[in-house]
């Protein structure tokens, strides 16, 4: 009997163990996705239907504060509002995906291969891989909610959330510094 319960406190031990240290195993898996520039790798670590609405909200918030509350009361700054809204939404919903993603990385690919900022220092070598959670820092918000957070160059925090959806861990939310 006291090796069944000593078995059950194993795995139970094992359990916790394993849903506390997925966030770092999620963002182990975008280091590695974003090294090998695999978007399907990176699907798996990225919740991207919830990081286009929160990106799209934070941006269209930006817009609004940036217009201020002249422009929104007038007819035609409303109507420029509104489209210049439905473009920028647009834009996050084609490059929030993982296709989009891919693009920016192949992109990126390119230009640090053509300033020589590769991992042999070849220029027809591998670039050196993005990381940008190589330098943050980390928080458990609560039992579902894990926080990333890095500084941008001038000095603004960029925090990446986790959230918790059963036994895994996904990039849901990144809160931008607008």
């Amino acid at each position: 009997m006291k090796k069944w319960i000593a078995l059950v406190l194993v795995l139970l031990i094992a359990l916790v163990g394993y849903v506390a240290a997925g966030p770092y195993l999620a963002i182990n898996g975008i280091r590695t996705a974003l090294a090998e520039q695999d978007t399907g790798k990176l699907e798996r670590h990225v919740d991207f239907p919830a990081l286009r609405v929160s990106i799209k909200a934070q941006m269209e918030d930006a817009l609004a504060r940036r217009a201020g509350s002249d422009l929104g009361s007038n007819i035609f700054g409303a109507f420029a509002l509104s489209i210049a809204s439905n473009v920028m939404g647009s834009g996050v919903d084609a490059m929030v995906t993982p296709l989009g993603i891919g693009a920016l990385l192949q992109g990126r690919s390119m230009w640090k291969q053509s300033i020589g900022e590769t991992v042999d220092g070849d220029t027809y070598g591998k670039p050196v891989p993005a990381d940008p959670l190589k330098t943050a820092t980390h928080k458990y918000e609560s039992l579902s909610r894990f926080t990333a957070t890095v500084q941008d160059e001038d000095g603004d925090p960029v925090v990446f959330v986790f959230k918790r959806n059963g036994l895994t861990w996904k990039l849901a939310d990144i809160r931008l510094p607008l």
